[in-house]
Protein backbone atom coordinates (compact mmCIF):
# COMPACT_ATOMS: atom_id res chain seq x y z
CA UNK A 1 0.00 0.00 0.00
CA UNK A 2 1.29 3.54 -0.66
CA UNK A 3 2.93 5.27 2.28
CA UNK A 4 0.27 7.44 3.88
CA UNK A 5 2.61 9.98 5.44
CA UNK A 6 4.09 12.92 3.58
CA UNK A 7 7.64 12.42 2.32
CA UNK A 8 8.54 15.93 1.18
CA UNK A 9 12.02 14.86 0.06
CA UNK A 10 10.43 12.78 -2.71
CA UNK A 11 7.80 15.33 -3.72
CA UNK A 12 8.05 18.23 -6.14
CA UNK A 13 6.54 20.73 -3.72
CA UNK A 14 3.06 20.01 -5.07
CA UNK A 15 1.14 21.41 -2.11
CA UNK A 16 3.19 24.61 -2.47
CA UNK A 17 2.22 24.99 -6.12
CA UNK A 18 -0.97 23.15 -7.04
CA UNK A 19 -3.16 24.47 -4.23
CA UNK A 20 -4.44 28.04 -3.75
CA UNK A 21 -4.52 29.95 -0.48
CA UNK A 22 -5.85 33.35 0.57
CA UNK A 23 -4.39 35.94 2.89
CA UNK A 24 -5.81 35.20 6.35
CA UNK A 25 -4.76 34.21 9.83
CA UNK A 26 -3.49 30.99 8.23
CA UNK A 27 -1.57 32.50 5.31
CA UNK A 28 0.39 35.73 5.03
CA UNK A 29 -0.29 36.22 1.30
CA UNK A 30 -2.66 35.31 -1.52
CA UNK A 31 -1.58 32.59 -3.95
CA UNK A 32 -3.58 31.21 -6.88
CA UNK A 33 -3.60 27.53 -7.79
CA UNK A 34 -0.76 26.52 -10.08
CA UNK A 35 1.55 29.32 -8.94
CA UNK A 36 4.59 28.40 -6.82
CA UNK A 37 4.67 29.84 -3.33
CA UNK A 38 7.35 32.51 -2.99
CA UNK A 39 9.00 30.45 -0.27
CA UNK A 40 9.49 27.39 -2.48
CA UNK A 41 13.15 26.87 -3.36
CA UNK A 42 14.63 25.37 -6.50
CA UNK A 43 15.11 22.03 -4.76
CA UNK A 44 11.36 21.94 -3.99
CA UNK A 45 11.95 22.56 -0.30
CA UNK A 46 10.39 25.32 1.79
CA UNK A 47 12.77 28.17 2.58
CA UNK A 48 11.03 28.99 5.87
CA UNK A 49 9.99 25.49 6.95
CA UNK A 50 11.21 25.91 10.53
CA UNK A 51 9.65 29.40 10.82
CA UNK A 52 6.30 28.93 9.12
CA UNK A 53 4.20 29.92 12.14
CA UNK A 54 6.38 32.95 12.86
CA UNK A 55 6.09 34.08 9.24
CA UNK A 56 2.29 33.84 9.13
CA UNK A 57 1.96 30.49 7.36
CA UNK A 58 0.26 28.50 10.10
CA UNK A 59 -1.95 26.87 7.45
CA UNK A 60 1.07 25.09 6.00
CA UNK A 61 1.87 23.49 9.35
CA UNK A 62 -1.52 21.80 9.59
CA UNK A 63 -1.79 20.56 6.00
CA UNK A 64 -1.30 16.85 5.36
CA UNK A 65 -1.26 15.29 1.91
CA UNK A 66 -1.37 11.74 3.37
CA UNK A 67 1.56 10.84 1.10
CA UNK A 68 -0.15 11.92 -2.13
CA UNK A 69 2.70 14.26 -3.03
CA UNK A 70 5.35 11.60 -3.41
CA UNK A 71 2.86 9.21 -5.04
CA UNK A 72 2.10 11.71 -7.81
CA UNK A 73 5.74 12.79 -8.14
CA UNK A 74 7.45 9.40 -8.12
CA UNK A 75 4.76 6.96 -9.28
CA UNK A 76 2.24 8.76 -11.47
CA UNK A 77 4.86 10.93 -13.17
CA UNK A 78 7.81 8.58 -12.62
CA UNK A 79 10.11 11.23 -11.17
CA UNK A 80 9.61 13.83 -13.92
CA UNK A 81 9.27 17.18 -12.16
CA UNK A 82 7.23 20.12 -13.43
CA UNK A 83 10.24 22.42 -13.69
CA UNK A 84 12.39 20.16 -15.86
CA UNK A 85 9.32 18.92 -17.75
CA UNK A 86 6.92 21.89 -17.89
CA UNK A 87 4.55 19.94 -20.11
CA UNK A 88 3.59 17.83 -17.10
CA UNK A 89 2.63 20.73 -14.85
CA UNK A 90 -1.05 21.22 -15.76
CA UNK A 91 -1.98 17.57 -15.40
CA UNK A 92 0.25 17.05 -12.37
CA UNK A 93 -1.39 19.91 -10.50
CA UNK A 94 -4.81 18.64 -11.57
CA UNK A 95 -4.37 15.10 -10.24
CA UNK A 96 -2.64 16.02 -6.99
CA UNK A 97 -5.90 16.98 -5.18
CA UNK A 98 -7.52 13.79 -6.49
CA UNK A 99 -4.65 11.66 -5.22
CA UNK A 100 -4.77 13.40 -1.86
CA UNK A 101 -8.43 12.49 -1.43
CA UNK A 102 -7.72 8.89 -2.44
CA UNK A 103 -4.91 8.68 0.10
CA UNK A 104 -7.13 10.20 2.78
CA UNK A 105 -9.66 7.44 2.11
CA UNK A 106 -6.88 4.85 2.36
CA UNK A 107 -5.88 6.34 5.71
CA UNK A 108 -9.40 5.96 7.12
CA UNK A 109 -9.87 2.48 5.67
CA UNK A 110 -6.53 1.32 7.04
CA UNK A 111 -7.48 2.60 10.49
CA UNK A 112 -10.90 0.92 10.30
CA UNK A 113 -9.18 -2.41 9.66
CA UNK A 114 -7.23 -2.08 12.91
CA UNK A 115 -10.42 -1.77 14.99
CA UNK A 116 -11.61 -5.05 16.53
CA UNK A 117 -15.16 -3.75 16.88
CA UNK A 118 -15.34 -3.36 13.08
CA UNK A 119 -14.46 -7.02 12.47
CA UNK A 120 -17.95 -7.84 11.09
CA UNK A 121 -17.25 -5.60 8.08
CA UNK A 122 -13.50 -6.18 7.70
CA UNK A 123 -14.02 -8.08 4.44
CA UNK A 124 -15.91 -5.13 2.94
CA UNK A 125 -13.28 -2.72 4.22
CA UNK A 126 -10.49 -4.79 2.67
CA UNK A 127 -12.25 -4.78 -0.69
CA UNK A 128 -12.73 -1.03 -0.56
CA UNK A 129 -9.11 -0.52 0.42
CA UNK A 130 -7.86 -2.72 -2.46
CA UNK A 131 -10.07 -0.89 -4.97
CA UNK A 132 -8.92 2.52 -3.73
CA UNK A 133 -5.29 1.50 -3.71
CA UNK A 134 -5.59 0.31 -7.31
CA UNK A 135 -6.86 3.75 -8.30
CA UNK A 136 -3.75 5.38 -6.81
CA UNK A 137 -1.63 3.41 -9.30
CA UNK A 138 -3.58 4.64 -12.33
CA UNK A 139 -2.06 6.92 -14.95
CA UNK A 140 -2.63 10.67 -14.92
CA UNK A 141 -5.43 10.61 -17.49
CA UNK A 142 -7.37 8.00 -15.53
CA UNK A 143 -6.86 9.85 -12.25
CA UNK A 144 -8.13 13.08 -13.77
CA UNK A 145 -11.34 11.35 -14.81
CA UNK A 146 -12.14 9.70 -11.47
CA UNK A 147 -15.45 10.66 -9.87
CA UNK A 148 -13.83 11.20 -6.51
CA UNK A 149 -17.07 12.29 -4.84
CA UNK A 150 -18.74 9.01 -5.78
CA UNK A 151 -15.73 7.07 -4.52
CA UNK A 152 -15.78 8.96 -1.24
CA UNK A 153 -19.52 8.35 -0.82
CA UNK A 154 -19.06 4.59 -1.28
CA UNK A 155 -16.24 4.45 1.25
CA UNK A 156 -18.08 6.72 3.66
CA UNK A 157 -20.89 4.17 3.93
CA UNK A 158 -18.37 1.70 5.36
CA UNK A 159 -16.80 4.31 7.61
CA UNK A 160 -20.21 5.11 9.06
CA UNK A 161 -20.77 1.42 9.77
CA UNK A 162 -17.35 1.30 11.40
CA UNK A 163 -18.20 4.31 13.53
CA UNK A 164 -21.48 2.78 14.70
CA UNK A 165 -19.77 -0.49 15.67
CA UNK A 166 -16.95 1.20 17.57
CA UNK A 167 -19.08 3.78 19.35
CA UNK A 168 -21.53 1.08 20.43
CA UNK A 169 -18.80 -0.26 22.72
CA UNK A 170 -18.83 2.96 24.77
CA UNK A 171 -21.08 2.95 27.84
CA UNK A 172 -24.12 5.16 28.20
CA UNK A 173 -25.99 7.36 25.76
CA UNK A 174 -23.87 8.74 22.93
CA UNK A 175 -24.16 12.38 21.91
CA UNK A 176 -24.83 13.21 18.26
CA UNK A 177 -23.04 16.40 17.22
CA UNK A 178 -22.60 15.48 13.58
CA UNK A 179 -22.02 18.67 11.57
CA UNK A 180 -22.90 20.80 14.59
CA UNK A 181 -21.81 24.41 14.95
CA UNK A 182 -19.84 24.27 18.18
CA UNK A 183 -17.46 27.13 17.46
CA UNK A 184 -16.24 28.57 20.73
CA UNK A 185 -18.42 26.12 22.68
CA UNK A 186 -17.68 25.62 26.36
CA UNK A 187 -17.21 21.87 26.60
CA UNK A 188 -14.60 21.72 29.33
CA UNK A 189 -14.83 18.37 31.09
CA UNK A 190 -17.68 17.24 28.83
CA UNK A 191 -18.49 13.56 28.52
CA UNK A 192 -18.20 13.00 24.77
CA UNK A 193 -17.26 9.37 24.99
CA UNK A 194 -18.59 7.52 21.95
CA UNK A 195 -20.03 10.75 20.51
CA UNK A 196 -20.18 11.47 16.81
CA UNK A 197 -18.49 14.76 16.00
CA UNK A 198 -18.27 14.10 12.27
CA UNK A 199 -17.81 17.37 10.42
CA UNK A 200 -18.51 19.39 13.57
CA UNK A 201 -17.22 22.96 13.74
CA UNK A 202 -15.16 23.04 16.92
CA UNK A 203 -13.07 26.10 16.06
CA UNK A 204 -11.75 27.68 19.29
CA UNK A 205 -13.98 25.37 21.36
CA UNK A 206 -12.97 24.67 24.95
CA UNK A 207 -12.52 20.89 25.09
CA UNK A 208 -10.11 20.94 27.99
CA UNK A 209 -10.37 17.79 30.09
CA UNK A 210 -13.15 16.47 27.83
CA UNK A 211 -13.58 12.71 27.51
CA UNK A 212 -13.36 11.97 23.78
CA UNK A 213 -12.61 8.27 23.99
CA UNK A 214 -14.10 6.30 21.07
CA UNK A 215 -15.53 9.53 19.65
CA UNK A 216 -15.79 9.78 15.86
CA UNK A 217 -13.79 12.86 14.82
CA UNK A 218 -13.70 12.43 11.06
CA UNK A 219 -13.73 15.84 9.40
CA UNK A 220 -14.14 17.75 12.69
CA UNK A 221 -12.65 21.25 12.49
CA UNK A 222 -10.40 21.54 15.54
CA UNK A 223 -8.62 24.76 14.60
CA UNK A 224 -7.52 26.53 17.78
CA UNK A 225 -9.63 24.15 19.90
CA UNK A 226 -8.31 23.73 23.44
CA UNK A 227 -7.54 20.06 24.06
CA UNK A 228 -5.58 20.63 27.25
CA UNK A 229 -5.98 17.59 29.47
CA UNK A 230 -8.50 16.01 27.07
CA UNK A 231 -8.54 12.24 26.56
CA UNK A 232 -8.57 11.25 22.88
CA UNK A 233 -7.35 7.69 23.34
CA UNK A 234 -9.40 5.33 21.26
CA UNK A 235 -10.99 8.18 19.29
CA UNK A 236 -11.46 7.20 15.66
CA UNK A 237 -10.53 8.84 12.37
CA UNK A 238 -8.49 11.56 14.08
CA UNK A 239 -5.66 12.84 11.87
CA UNK A 240 -2.32 14.45 12.59
CA UNK A 241 -3.49 17.58 10.78
CA UNK A 242 -6.42 17.96 13.17
CA UNK A 243 -4.09 17.70 16.16
CA UNK A 244 -1.66 20.18 14.60
CA UNK A 245 -4.49 22.68 14.18
CA UNK A 246 -5.56 22.42 17.84
CA UNK A 247 -3.96 23.45 21.13
CA UNK A 248 -2.99 20.96 23.78
CA UNK A 249 -0.59 20.29 26.61
CA UNK A 250 1.43 17.54 28.26
CA UNK A 251 -1.74 16.19 29.89
CA UNK A 252 -3.56 15.70 26.58
CA UNK A 253 -3.88 11.99 25.83
CA UNK A 254 -3.70 11.11 22.13
CA UNK A 255 -3.83 7.88 20.11
CA UNK A 256 -0.42 6.12 19.97
CA UNK A 257 -0.33 6.30 16.17
CA UNK A 258 -0.22 10.12 16.24
CA UNK A 259 2.50 12.55 17.34
CA UNK A 260 2.18 15.30 19.95
CA UNK A 261 2.56 18.60 18.03
CA UNK A 262 5.74 20.52 18.82
CA UNK A 263 3.88 23.80 19.38
CA UNK A 264 1.75 22.39 22.22
CA UNK A 265 2.63 23.68 25.66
Amino acid sequence: MPVLQADCANCFGLCCVALPFARSTDFAVDKPAGTPCGNLQQDFRCGIHTRLRDKGFQGCTVFDCFGAGQQVSQVTFEGRDWRAHPGTSRRMFEVFPVMRRLHELLFYLAEALTLPAARPIHAELRRALAETEELTRADAETLAGIDIDARRAAVNTLLLKTSDLVRATAPGRKKNHRGADLMGARLSGANLRGATLRGAYLIAADLSRADLRTADLIGADLRDADLSGADLTGSIFLTQAQLNAARGDAATRIPPTLTRPSHWS
